[in-house]
């Protein structure tokens, strides 16, 4: 017998016209106490934003089977963006309205296995520098223990967010 996972999401258009109009610490704010709808991977994957402060933001995860590889363990694919999400939010945490941020890179370095029986993770990202055009981040993996399963550093681009034509 089949196994099936069914999820929904909102308009994701609703968080980047929200994201424009607040500097980055309100709108991860606003999303991390629901009154802004969570992204569309957040529902596809499964975690949430549990904690978030001036460049630092924390995603946690329970990991499943809808999220194996073909070897009986959680894919790296989701490990990265779990850190992907912390780093780059913990970037966002800093800007100011009008600012906004995409990832240029990702390195992340795997040291355990994960799989059901983990348990819950949870992804700490913090800022580690950040200038006009450009932030680093790091991001670190942990289990409920507070062992180090991941780890990750990330450069973003910092840019202004696109107006609408008046």
């Amino acid at each position: 017998m089949g196994r099936t996972r069914t999820y929904q999401w909102e308009d994701p258009a609703i968080l980047a016209d929200a994201a424009g109009r607040m500097g980055g610490l309100d709108f991860l704010r606003e999303l991390q106490a629901g009154r802004l709808p969570a992204p569309p991977v957040s529902y596809a994957l499964d975690f949430t934003l549990d904690e978030v402060a001036p460049g630092r933001a924390v995603f946690s995860l329970t990991p499943g089977e809808e999220h194996y590889n073909p070897i009986g363990s959680v894919h790296g694919g989701i490990f990265a963006t779990l850190l992907d999400s912390a780093a780059g939010c913990a970037v966002q945490s800093t800007l100011p309205q009008g600012m906004a941020y995409t990832s240029l890179d990702l390195t992340v370095k795997f040291l355990r296995r994960i799989t059901a029986d983990t348990g819950t993770v949870r992804a700490v990202g913090t800022v580690v520098s950040g200038g006009r055009r450009t932030a680093l981040a790091q991001a670190q993996l942990f289990d409920a223990t507070d062992r180090l399963l991941a780890h990750a550093t990330s450069s973003c681009l910092l840019f202004p967010v696109p107006r609408p034509q008046d």
